[in-house]
């Protein structure tokens, strides 16, 4: 009676379990890919996955001809769906389509601002220098970071995707402790804030 009483608490226990583990793999990542970047219009080139366990997707993007779409196995291991993957690579298309690299920005910028900011940055966000130089001039504004959310979200269901994928994205990456907090030198909005953005735009978007 013990031990199946130990078994059914264990059961309970993952059933309801809040755990930040997560994983999904590069046939997710590519059929997001895909089905979000066709939508948009966007060429489909071949993804570039990096061994770094910073959570981290980004475009290095040079022109309209050339540029190339990262993302590293950090990012993977805490997502759970395709619409999540989806909606970070909606965002990052974002930055293209609003032209934020035509506005100084044409190096390798992307998501590890949220890990840099609590010191987990891996070898991808330390590239350019220390997490200070990255923090200081990774090139988008705030404002740019939440323009591209709204793109992101807008295409999540242009793409017919749920288009809370982003906003759950970006819960993963706060449930398993990578989260901006306010200051002056971050550019992405602080994670709280950023959450309730994203939940907002999501409803709006799904109520259109």
């Amino acid at each position: 009676m013990k031990y199946k009483n130990f078994v059914a608490g264990l059961l309970t226990s993952l059933i309801f379990c809040s755990c930040s583990y997560a994983s999904i793999s590069k046939e997710t990542v590519e059929a997001a890919w895909k089905r979000i970047a066709e939508t948009d219009g966007f060429e489909v080139v071949k993804i570039n996955y990096e061994k770094d366990e910073s959570p981290n997707a980004w475009v290095l993007f040079k022109s309209q001809k050339d540029f190339s779409v990262h993302v590293t196995q950090g990012l993977m291991k805490i997502l759970n769906s395709e619409e999540e993957i989806a909606g970070v690579l909606g965002h990052e298309i974002g930055h293209v389509r609003l032209g934020h690299y035509n506005k100084g920005v044409g190096r390798n910028i992307g998501w590890a601002i949220l890990s840099a900011a609590l010191g987990k940055a891996g070898k991808v966000a330390q590239a350019a220098g220390s997490i200070g130089m990255n923090l200081a001039e990774s090139g988008f504004s705030r404002g740019q970071e939440v323009d591209a959310d709204d793109y992101g979200t807008a295409l999540l269901k242009k793409a017919g995707y749920d288009p809370y994928g982003l906003y759950r994205a970006m819960k993963a990456f706060a449930d398993n402790k990578y989260v901006t907090q306010p200051n002056g030198f971050n550019s992405h909005p602080p994670t709280e804030r950023r959450l309730k953005h994203l939940m907002d735009k999501a409803k709006e978007v799904k109520g259109q």
